[in-house]
């Protein structure tokens, strides 16, 4: 086993010479960091996006259309099974007297009828 003294003047000897790299292999070594660096800046374009990928992005991404696509599905079930006290969409699509709409509502309807 070495001698402590023996150890520290190992150190100190490591310490005294200086084994840096070549002035050259360091040009070297930057140069090519460059070079990977400006190839990387080149490789990072934009892919074109597709049709509907344009679509979804002009929209706002898909979280924007995650909820209108709830939104949607929303008023489509309001829409098919309304509450009782309004009036069946479709009964507004047919011709039908102004009376029988407010009967509907059970609404007060004695002011439609003439009082002559």
């Amino acid at each position: 086993m070495a001698d402590d003294n023996e150890l520290e003047n190992l150190f100190a000897q490591a310490r005294q010479e200086s084994s840096g790299m070549p002035d050259d292999l360091a040009v070297r070594i930057e140069t090519d960091a460059e070079l990977v660096r400006l190839k990387r800046l080149k490789a990072a374009k934009r892919p074109e996006l597709r049709a509907w990928r344009k679509v979804i992005e002009g929209i706002g991404g898909l979280r924007v259309l995650g909820g209108l696509a709830a939104a949607c599905a929303a008023g489509i079930w309001i829409g098919f099974s309304a509450p009782a006290f309004l009036p069946d969409p479709a009964n507004l699509f047919l011709p039908q007297e102004a009376t029988f709409l407010m009967a509907e509502l059970n609404l007060d309807t004695e002011y439609l009828e003439g009082t002559e």
